[in-house]
């Protein structure tokens, strides 16, 4: 399977139409790129993150509070 590679907007769309009414923004995202949680992979300017893997991330940090 193809990993589903999008900028942070592009995830956040994703995340967005799975859950209208989600608290995640666009500039969490940006944030766990910058800290590294999140790998990405560059390519030019933009910054292409696999989005299983951010969703993989924010159910597991779910899970611990």
């Amino acid at each position: 399977m193809t990993p589903r590679m999008r900028t942070a907007a592009g995830a956040l769309d994703i995340i967005k139409a799975e859950d209208p009414e989600t608290a995640v923004t666009l500039r969490y995202i940006r944030r766990l790129i910058a800290t590294g949680v999140v790998p990405c992979v560059p390519v030019g300017r933009k910054k292409l993150i696999n989005v299983d893997m951010l969703m993989s991330y924010l159910e597991r940090s779910g899970a611990d509070e």
